[in-house]
């Protein structure tokens, strides 16, 4: 084993910005990982102020991302930073990503990954060709209790899928929030900088990306219904989208950020031939569990009925919660023990694969179109 930590650079997340610090976070909850230089905003002035207050050397505060590579590169291993967490508005992931892979950095980054599905195919051949490693933090993924329910899906413990149900209801946008200049609600409606949907880019991804990964199966052709409830907005803020899954599985999802009275309702039901699984992120610690002529069980993150994968992205003894940090903190230990292992040139554990991939970002920029072209065409059926 290496006998020091990984090393992070950030693009983004500076000041003002919510999902940098989240980032930050996850990855120091397992001691794995340092944050040692950053290109924290668009703007020099404040990606310098911004990596000062994060009591980083004025030398690793960087004006730009593009600087940051080069003066990265310079530097011998062990005193440059091995991976970049890439934290900006959409519109900057490819060539940031691109920057960094190009300089030799494995990436992780936010998603979706790119801000349309051409610069995600180009991306996947970037990542292919330098043979870095590139991960995307579809973060619900993380959850001991999804893992559960992967797992026993996998073992046919409910028999052959046949109906997904997957949900992600928000009301913070029920108002035209972005014309106050509130910074998270202006970029997100903005096509520029968020790419062609607004709600489905930003929320339906990671319910297209939870209902495939729990599942194992992928989404083959959908039937979409965008609005854009709010008068002036640019993107959608609602969809209702049917699915069909490779191997005759159907599918709702419904994501949504005018529901008012709903915070961060992400939830899924799973149905198959002999069973089914309900979990509910705002609830994330339990998992219920649908036998044919049983009582529905309880399952409890924590506890030494769970399955390995459960039980390996676990921290703490049952009853006390583990929530979206950890489960963000899970996706930066995977990634950053992947890393390890191949700079000590030591087997990775198990674990080590566990997160989401350049194929998962390409998947979800698929989606994204096929979603738009199929409501611009009255919700006519489009494949991925």
């Amino acid at each position: 084993m290496i006998n020091r930590k990984i090393r992070m650079g950030m693009i983004g997340g500076g000041q003002g910005a919510f999902i940098g610090a989240v980032h930050r976070i996850a990855a120091q909850i397992d001691s794995q990982i340092e944050l040692v230089c950053g290109a924290f905003s668009s703007d020099a002035e404040r990606a310098i102020a911004s990596g000062k207050e994060l009591y980083l050397p004025e030398s690793k505060c960087y004006p730009d991302f593009n600087t940051m590579m080069a003066e990265e590169a310079k530097l011998p291993e062990g005193e440059h930073m091995d991976f970049v967490a890439i934290v900006t508005p959409n519109h900057v992931h490819f060539p940031a990503a691109k920057a960094a892979l190009e300089a030799g950095f494995h990436v992780l980054s936010d998603k979706p990954a790119t801000l349309d599905k051409n610069e995600a195919i180009e991306l996947a051949k970037i990542v292919k060709a330098t043979g870095l490693k590139y991960g995307l933090t579809h973060n619900y993924t993380g959850y001991p209790m999804v893992k559960q329910a992967k797992e026993m899906i996998q073992n046919g413990e409910i028999g052959k899928v046949r109906k997904i149900v997957v949900e992600y209801p928000q009301g913070w946008l029920a108002t035209p929030l972005e014309q106050t200049g509130q910074k998270q609600a202006a970029w997100r409606t903005d096509p520029k900088r968020s790419g062609a949907a607004g709600c489905i880019g930003d929320i339906g991804t990671h319910a297209e990306n939870l209902a495939e990964y729990m599942t194992g199966l992928q989404i083959d052709e959908l039937a979409a219904d965008l609005t854009r409830f709010v008068d002036g907005r640019l993107l959608d803020d609602d969809g209702n989208i049917l699915l069909r899954f490779e191997g005759g599985a159907k599918g709702i999802l419904h994501a949504s950020q005018i529901s008012v009275g709903e915070e961060n309702s992400l939830n899924i039901r799973v149905y198959g031939e002999t069973g089914g699984f309900e979990w509910h992120q705002m609830e994330p610690n339990t998992l219920l569990v649908h036998k044919l002529d049983q009582p529905t069980q309880i399952f409890r993150t924590g506890n030494g009925y769970l399955g390995e994968a459960a039980t390996a992205h676990s921290r703490i003894p049952a009853g006390h919660p583990e929530g979206y940090l950890e489960a963000f903190a899970n996706i930066y230990r995977n990634f950053a023990a992947d890393i390890a292992a191949d700079l000590s040139g030591e087997a990775a554990p198990a674990y080590a694969k566990d997160y989401p991939t350049i194929e998962d970002g390409v998947r979800g920029m698929a989606f994204i179109e096929a979603v738009v072209k199929s409501s611009e065409n009255n919700a006519a059926w489009t494949k991925l």
